[in-house]
């Protein structure tokens, strides 16, 4: 996860994405704050520290172990508890505290996930306004009238406090949070054209995966540039998750810390995509397989399959810190039409068998 910490604004979209994403999470029970304060908004860290009894403290739960390994087994048993307990706790409390206060979200991009974050979101809080920001006249028009995305996810009802719209000023007027649901390639130029709108404290969650092109910028760098706005508050929701999981509350998992976060991120992304029969990206790999065109292939989808750019993003970005990715490779010449599937799997075959790390 790419953090912009320059900002002091940037734990309230983190506490959305996780209040958008809690769905997935079995509800946790409302403990009563041992804090006496009316609202208690330290860090985790910080929340922590101070609930815990000071070194001198007269305490039976916190006394040092005195009967060898089954005392302090019980100690570490107590420790976890309470632990889990202030997590539950302060979990729930800041959870309800941004439900509370957020009036308005905007979501820009009616593709698959772009929709399913909305839904998710919108149904968290019914007098809670979504609105997305469109393209598509007839996309919006059944959004508004049918509550559902004609192009995208038809088959699922979405929430009625969603609103659709094509202009920029009136969607993002007034908006608590931002979640960015363009395709990474268009990010720029799309960014570019609405930045006069967006207000320069406002929030961004990103949904975006991959790396841009030409440039090899993740989300974390586009945002920022394309706003003009080098303070822009913005955190990255990480994956692999799809739309249609989302849809249907299925749980999601993202890698936490990596020896190099920005290759590892891309390499994850694509190979998430390629194992999901879901995926669009894995439907691309199939159909090319088979003997299809790749430009016949991308005419005839309505999505965007995001590993077809990123492949050769990730080779390049690969090259910079000098690691082999054959297989990625192979993949990526394929795409630019420079080796047949079968051809490819020839030439993988009899690279030489060497250790790799």
């Amino acid at each position: 996860m790419h953090c912009n910490t320059s900002h002091s604004s940037i734990f309230p979209p983190l506490l959305l994405a996780l209040m958008a994403t809690a769905a997935f999470l079995p509800p946790a029970p409302v403990l009563r704050p041992r804090i006496p304060t009316a609202r208690y908004r330290a860090s985790p860290i910080c929340a922590a520290a101070s609930d815990a009894p000071p070194p001198d403290a007269d305490t039976d739960e916190g006394e040092a172990p005195r009967g060898g390994r089954k005392d302090r087994r019980r100690v570490v048993r107590i420790a976890w508890e309470k632990l889990v307990r202030w997590s539950r706790s302060w979990r729930s409390r800041n959870r309800s505290d941004v439900l509370e206060t957020t009036r308005k979200v905007v979501v820009l991009g009616g593709g698959s996930f772009g929709t399913a974050m909305a839904a998710q979101v919108a149904a968290k809080k019914p007098d809670l306004e979504v609105a997305m920001l469109l393209r598509d006249d007839l996309v919006c028009r059944s959004i508004n009238d049918r509550h559902v995305n004609s192009k995208y996810l038809s088959e699922y009802s979405l929430p009625e406090n969603i609103v659709a719209t094509t202009s920029a000023s009136e969607a993002l007027a007034g908006a608590d949070f931002c979640f960015h649901a363009v395709p990474v390639q268009f990010s720029s130029s799309f960014l570019g054209s609405i930045s006069s709108y967006v207000d320069p404290k406002l929030p961004f969650i990103s949904l975006s995966k991959g790396l841009e092109l030409n440039t090899l910028r993740t989300m974390s760098q586009i945002i920022p540039l394309a706003l003009g706005n080098p303070r822009q508050p913005f955190i990255v929701l990480s994956g692999p998750s799809f739309a249609v999981e989302l849809m249907e509350k299925l749980p999601t998992a993202m890698v936490v810390a990596s020896k190099d976060k920005k290759l590892a991120s891309a390499v994850q992304q694509l190979l998430a995509s390629s194992n999901l029969r879901i995926s669009t990206s894995r439907n691309v790999g199939l159909r090319l397989g088979s003997g299809e065109k790749l430009g016949e292939i991308l005419d005839s989808m309505n999505q965007v399959a995001e590993g077809v750019s990123t492949a050769g993003a990730v080779i390049a970005l690969a090259q910079k810190y000098n690691v082999k990715l054959p297989v990625l490779t192979a993949v990526a010449r394929i795409i630019d039409n420079e080796l047949t599937p079968k051809r490819a799997v020839m030439e993988l075959m009899n690279l030489p068998q060497v250790e790799e790390v």
